[in-house]
């Protein structure tokens, strides 16, 4: 699928989420209730992410997606969780997938997952209330609607976190640590246009060395608060009216 064809999908996801708040708003009185938020968690190799995320979501009382994504979008796809491993947050080039499917390889190609992957995330952010972990949500989602959070902690640190939880030697992890963000970083890089680590991108970027997993949390839910305090008091106005075309300019790189 192009990248046209994945804009113009997105872009019906998300022009449901603006449906669906001015439906709740006119329901209920925008000032009686906050929006539905998401929050998208991009994080650093060997940072405690899904920990962090199931932290956040038992707080919440919300749905935490990180491998449950995957197996969302392999009962969407009619595949197995471990078919789409291969490309799961992953650059594979056009040559390999050539390759894969002439020699018998994997089914699911990248272009096949990205564009599933797109339509589920917009459906999520359309329901909201919701830790969507990784899978390039952060740069996708519109920031009207998503606190985009980064976990991220010193290289050391998480080869040391990553080595233990793994049971590998410091050599190992410290390739998997390598390895992992650089396979992230063009996996948005190419089918999003943005920079992983471009700090402007997030509303929050945390240190997870230098807080508990339990303290994470809870800044994490303060800056929840914040921004849903805030489109209380703007009004209507908090969510911007160009809420479908922010999304698209995000994926072009536009924005």
């Amino acid at each position: 699928m192009s990248d046209k064809n994945r804009l113009e999908r997105l872009a019906e996801a998300l022009a449901q989420t603006h449906h669906q708040w001015e439906e709740f708003r006119e329901s209920r009185g925008f000032r009686q209730e906050p929006a539905h938020f998401t929050i998208a968690l991009s994080r650093e190799a060997g940072v405690p992410g899904t920990t962090i995320a199931q932290a956040v979501g038992a707080r919440l009382g919300w749905r935490v997606y990180d491998h449950e994504l995957i197996e969302r979008l392999a009962v969407e796809m009619g595949v197995r969780p471990r078919e789409l491993e291969d490309v799961d947050e992953k650059r594979v080039s056009w040559v390999r997938e050539c390759v894969e499917l002439l020699t018998g390889g994997p089914l699911v190609t990248q272009s096949a997952y990205v564009s599933h992957l797109i339509e589920t995330l917009g459906a999520l952010a359309a329901q909201g209330r919701c830790v969507i972990v990784g899978r390039g949500a952060a740069q996708l989602l519109p920031a009207a609607t998503t606190l985009r959070v980064r976990l991220v902690a010193p290289t050391a640190d998480r080869i040391t976190a990553l080595s233990d939880r793994l049971r590998v030697s410091r050599a190992e992890a410290t390739h998997l640590v390598a390895t992992t963000d650089r396979e992230r970083f063009q996996f948005v890089r190419d089918n999003f246009g943005k920079d992983l680590t471009d700090w402007r991108n997030y509303d929050l970027i945390l240190n997870t060395a230098r807080f508990t997993v339990a303290a994470g949390a809870e800044l994490i839910i303060q800056a929840l608060r914040g921004l849903q305090a805030r489109m209380v008091a703007q009004g209507p106005e908090g969510l911007s009216p160009q809420l479908v075309e922010t999304a698209g300019e995000k994926i072009q790189g536009k924005g």
